[in-house]
């Protein structure tokens, strides 16, 4: 079984930071891509950011520029730095890994989610 784990959010006011950790523990014999994904009230989950095992990166054009997705594969672990936030912002994060247990065994798995709040 693999968990993750998130850790970061909070509230912070409009133009301010916060920078979203998530480790994932467990039997994991390599993580592949990893991710954010957000749900604010009343919407849909949405793509944040993603970033491959090789280092490429994806981003949701409402965050580029100011989102940054990194990941450090000895723990297993990805980051979102969040700059220049908007009330819009505001949302549930959730931490995504596609997480091989086997060569062969691929599976996705989510974070609880850490909630973000952008005050005007």
């Amino acid at each position: 079984q693999v968990q993750l784990v998130e850790s970061g959010g909070g509230l912070v006011q409009a133009g301010g930071s916060l920078r979203l950790s998530c480790a994932a523990s467990g039997k994991i014999f390599r993580v592949d891509v990893m991710g954010w994904y957000r749900q604010a009230p009343g919407k849909e989950r949405e793509l944040v950011a993603a970033v491959t095992s090789g280092g490429n990166t994806n981003y949701a054009d409402s965050v580029k520029g100011r989102f940054t997705i990194s990941r450090d594969d000895a723990r297993n672990t990805v980051y979102l730095q969040m700059n220049d936030l908007k009330p819009e912002d505001t949302a549930v994060y959730y931490c995504n890994a596609n997480v091989r247990i086997t060569i062969l065994n691929r599976k996705d798995y989510w974070g609880s989610g850490t909630l973000v709040t952008v005050s005007s």
